[in-house]
């Protein structure tokens, strides 16, 4: 197993994902990468596009042609965000913003280079490092006794 990360690998740099997928021969990829920042995504187009939308076509293309499967992680900003039930994998893509845009991209660009993957589109994703919304209130709660938080979205913590 081959750990990724920044420190490993970067995806705006094609060549440094080639020779990543070159020099550990993998069995399999699971993606998790991305250009996260949603609302920094629209003043850094131009990273975003390469991290997001490029580079899982890239992976894609390299992995193929070495028979290797791949999981890559997207997530639900390739819809609009005004369905009134869960969105199926089927609905048709509407992203609102460059983020969710980029991110359709990158699935389209995987999927077009003929790669073995499957495709995850996750929300709300939460863990015990970096920075996110559950840790973000448990923060809060230590700090403040009122917190005001949006109330309009509906999500599935991941």
């Amino acid at each position: 197993m081959v750990p990724g990360g920044r420190a490993w690998v970067d995806l705006a740099d094609p060549r440094a994902t080639r020779d990543l997928v070159r020099e550990s021969a993998p069995d399999i990829v699971v993606n998790a990468a991305a250009y996260t920042t949603v609302d920094k995504a629209e003043a850094e187009g131009e990273l975003a596009r390469r991290i997001n939308a490029e580079a899982p076509g890239l992976l894609g293309d390299l992995l193929h042609r070495r028979g290797v499967p791949m999981v890559h992680y997207s997530t639900d900003f390739v819809f609009s965000g005004s369905a009134e039930r869960p969105y199926r994998e089927d609905d048709a893509p509407r992203p609102l913003n460059l983020y969710g845009e980029t991110k359709l991209r990158g699935e389209q660009s995987l999927m077009a280079a003929g790669a073995n993957a499957v495709i995850l589109r996750t929300s709300w994703v939460y863990g015990v490092r970096s920075s996110n919304f559950l840790r973000t209130v448990l923060r809060l709660f230590d700090e403040r006794t009122e917190l005001r938080i949006v109330d309009d979205q509906i999500g599935t913590p991941t």
